[in-house]
């Protein structure tokens, strides 16, 4: 699976991924995952929000356990980050019929569009859509940076961007969600672990910040003159370094458009997207507050106009506790004595050690948002994460080894054993 999946959106100048939404590169991935579901006898769907679907027994039966991630990534992005949960549940469906075991509740599988948000500047579209947390109207707006709408781009496609909505009907099917990941941070490599469960997802959301001033001519309009709105974004990303490293959080300029974006041009209008995370909703507020007015501070001394839009945010998520005892129950040999302390964050974890002695498995928390944590308002949510020796994310860098990568099927075949075949 992942030689036929390696080539696919692959770069070669950078080595990392471009596979964005409702491209040639998702197409193709898409027609991979098509193929293995067919390949094992599955009944392969695609919903109407653009998400696949791979099911062993019949999804109308509901309680039907599922697993899976997305095949999208960020520009230049690993080959881990999505695909990993999606390989790992073929392959775990695969480890479950070699062990022979009989199914009592429906299983599928499922790749969920555009969870990078890479092209549109949204994350999570496809499981934002489905479970109401994203309207036909929010999305209809959504754009990329060459200023096709997300409809378009869907008909182009060959999907019906007028039916794309909530789809409570298909959510209730579902009794229990798993989604495998690749651990974003080296908690895990820390401990000494391949595989640990996750507690918690921190609030989370992204502002753009737009910063206007007067374009001129670099070479001959004097400094005192000039209403340059390059050194207030610059300002700006140093404040909310200093924000977040005040409050233990995370806040992050990643992304920023120039216009007119020459050389020997002052910009008319600089553009950022603050990426910014936290423990808790009220120090996230705090910092991005303190950013906010640091920003209208320095843009009124320099005379620049700032519009300040949140174009996303997701509100801290607690895993179900009672799903995320039974995967402790399932992967740990029960409930944990000493050591089981959680920091989020995805910074600290252990595991202690279980009532008959053997290692626990950890449970930490992550400050990345996934599928899951969207989900877990409609349908009892739950994730795995496997161990990234380097501990980098959304680089060509990203890794697991392969050993790590059995281990977290095992551990998946298990959890599905323990949910799906009782």
């Amino acid at each position: 699976m992942w030689r036929d999946l390696a080539p696919l959106g692959r770069h070669s100048g950078s080595g990392g991924y471009r596979r964005y939404a409702w491209t040639g590169a998702d197409a193709d991935c898409r027609a991979w995952f098509r193929a293995q579901a067919l390949a094992r006898g599955l009944f392969h769907e695609s919903d109407r929000n653009g998400n696949q679907w791979a099911w062993l027994g019949d999804p109308l039966a509901g309680d039907a356990v599922v697993t899976g991630s997305h095949l999208d990534s960020v520009p230049d992005g690993g080959a881990f980050d999505g695909p990993l949960g999606v390989v790992s549940a073929f392959a775990a469906l695969d480890e479950l019929r070699h062990r022979g075991v009989a199914f009592s509740r429906p299983l599928g599988i499922v790749n969920f569009g555009d969870e990078e948000g890479a092209r549109f500047g949204l994350a999570c579209v496809g499981s934002r859509l489905t479970a109401g947390r994203l309207t036909r109207a929010e999305a209809h707006r959504l754009t990329d940076a060459g200023g096709i709408t997300l409809p378009r781009a869907m008909e182009a496609a060959g999907y019906d961007p007028e039916a794309i909505g909530p789809d409570p009907e298909r959510l209730a099917r579902i009794g229990a969600f798993v989604e495998l990941h690749v651990e974003q941070g080296r908690s895990l490599d820390r401990t000494g672990d391949p595989v640990g469960i996750a507690s918690a997802i921190w609030p989370h959301g992204r502002w753009r910040y737009d910063f206007r001033g007067e374009a001129n001519h670099a070479g001959t309009t004097l400094l005192a003159d000039r209403r340059d709105p390059m050194l207030t974004y610059a300002e700006t990303v140093l404040a909310a370094r200093r924000e977040a490293e005040l409050a233990g959080a995370l806040a992050t300029f990643g992304k920023v458009a120039v216009e007119p974006n020459g050389v020997n041009a002052v910009p008319s209008l600089v553009r950022g997207w603050l990426d910014a995370r936290a423990a808790d909703g009220a120090t996230l507020d705090a910092v991005t507050a303190a950013v906010e007015r640091a920003a209208r501070d320095h843009a009124e001394r320099a005379g620049l106009a700032l519009d300040v839009v949140r174009e996303s945010f997701t509100p801290v998520v607690e895993f179900e506790h009672a799903l995320r005892d039974e995967l402790t129950r399932i992967l740990g040999g029960g409930g944990t004595e000493g050591g089981g302390r959680t920091e989020a964050g995805g910074v600290t974890g252990t595991g202690g050690r279980t009532r008959d002695g053997s290692r626990a498995v950890p449970v930490l928390a992550t400050g990345a948002g996934h599928d899951a944590g969207i989900l877990s308002a409609s349908v009892p949510t739950a994730m795995l994460f496997v161990r990234n020796p380097t501990g980098v994310s959304h680089s060509p860098a990203e890794h697991a080894d392969e050993p790590d990568r059995a281990a977290g099927v095992a551990a998946l075949a298990d959890v599905l054993e323990g949910l799906a075949c009782r």
